[in-house]
Parts: structure tokens; sequence; C-alpha cells
């Protein structure tokens, strides 16, 4: 899997380099095996922001992509696509991506393992929670529900100041770091993908991502 994201994340044109931030030697060996970047990091980090700040500090660069180990169907184009919202944005601190979940899917909106995301106007994160949000009140017009796709992308030294915070309450509760950015006045700027993906966070979900690269393998390359 950690392969798999690896070449995914380097096929990205907004890329200049990946490499993996890791305190466990299994997954370093399996890295450098496969002649990828790696860096071993402390065991006490509590959240991937705090590991990849931990990396970010020794690197000379503007902007640091955070593409999380488990999600395997991560499309080139969604890394694209967040590091896009930075061109000509010199206050924007931070992005994230969303993907549209339609009405009748109402297994996603209740999945806890499913992130949701509201979305002012501007399309900047007003809050991520596990539950289904927004609320839909009988008879209401229902507003668009959208997933969060926990993708980041940080300006650096955005990333070492939300590294240096404690987390918060909200955060805690939810079980959600980009949280600890909203409360603290840090604004997400969360852009629409059409590209699915899906977080392998349960057996189920494994699953799930096996079955579809299995397809994507099985599909019969068309005559030219």
């Amino acid at each position: 899997m950690i392969e798999h994201v690896y070449r995914r994340a380097a096929a990205a044109r907004s890329i200049s380099s990946v490499l993996v931030a890791t305190d466990d030697e299994r997954i370093a060996a399996v890295v450098r095996a496969f002649g990828g970047d790696v860096r071993m990091t402390s065991a006490a980090h509590q959240s991937g922001t705090d590991r990849l700040a931990e990396v970010a500090r020794e690197l000379a660069c503007d902007l640091v992509v955070n593409v999380q180990g488990d999600e395997p169907l991560i499309e080139p184009g969604m890394i694209d696509a967040a590091v896009s919202a930075f061109a000509g944005e010199p206050s924007l601190l931070m992005s994230s991506l969303r993907r549209r979940i339609e009405p009748d899917d109402t297994d996603a909106a209740r999945n806890p393992n499913i992130t949701k995301v509201v979305v002012d106007r501007d399309g900047y994160a007003m809050y991520f929670s596990r539950a289904p949000i927004p609320y839909a009140r009988a008879g209401s017009t229902p507003a668009a529900a959208w997933r969060h796709i926990g993708l980041y992308v940080y300006r650096r030294e955005c990333l070492l100041r939300l590294a240096a915070l404690a987390p918060t309450a909200l955060e805690q509760a939810e079980g959600l770091e980009q949280l600890r950015a909203l409360e603290h006045g840090i604004r997400i700027q969360v852009v629409e993908t059409s590209f699915d993906s899906i977080g392998v966070d349960t057996p189920e979900d494994l699953h799930r991502v096996r079955q579809r690269v299995q397809a994507l393998h099985a599909s019969p390359v068309p005559n030219v």
C-alpha cells in the first residue's frame, strides 16, 4: 500500500519530491526496498501533522503536501488540485479536498469513518465532523453535503505553527486534527474534486480497495 501511494503521489505534476515519514522500521524497510526516500521520526507524535512538521523543519520549501499512507486510490490530479489553490493566493495557508455526497448515499453520511465538511460560499471550511452535517430538518431544502478527503497542503510556516499548538477540545472530541487549525483561526480552502478515494480505516475498507484495484487491472484495453 505504501509503495502504491508513493508512486501515485510522485506522478503529480505539482510535486518536486516525495518522502515517507514514519517511526516504524518495518515501513522504512519497505520504502527503501522499492527505492523510495524515507525519514525516521519520533514515536511520540500524536498526529500526522506533528510527524510531518518534524520533517518539514529540515526542508527548504514553501509548500508541504500531506498524503496519508492509507489512501492507495489517491489520484495525482487530486494533489495538483489542492496545490493549485495557492496560485495567486499569497495569504492562503492551508488547503484540502472535498467530494459531494449524493443525497441517496445515506451510508456515507452516517459513517463516522467518513469525515464530512461544511464550507462557506468561497469554499473555506466552516466545520469538519464525523457526524452527518449539515443537518436537514423535515421539509427543508437540503444543503449540499461534502465528504472530506484527508489530503492537505500547508505553507511550511503554517505547518510548523500548527504543530507547536496544543490539541484543542474540538480536535480531541471529534478525533480530527484539522479542527485545531479552525479553532486557531487558520482558514482552510477545501477544493472540490470529482475524484474518489477510499481511506483504509477498517478491514472492510481494505477489501473495497482491493476490489477496486482488481477491477482496474481487469479492465480491457481498447483497440487503437
